[in-house]
């Protein structure tokens, strides 16, 4: 399930791998119509459920946008 952290909509995308493990992606998109962007970030860690790599995936996306919304 996605979360917003103020413009940003934070969304796991796991996929399983041929292995049978899975792997983490997170969708990090802002803006609205043409002025919209996504960014899509993949790991290298594998994760032996869709859970354990949406959870990952979430922590991930998080952290970045707190650190490009942290003031400098």
């Amino acid at each position: 399930m996605p979360i917003t952290m103020g413009k940003y909509r934070i969304a796991a995308c796991p996929r399983q791998l041929p292995c049978g493990q899975y792997a983490a992606q997170v969708s990090i998109a802002s803006g609205r119509g043409s002025a919209s962007t996504d960014r899509v970030m993949r790991f290298h860690d594998e994760f032996p459920s869709h859970d354990a790599a949406a959870r990952y995936a979430i922590a991930q996306g998080i952290d970045w946008v707190r650190d490009v919304t942290r003031p400098h």
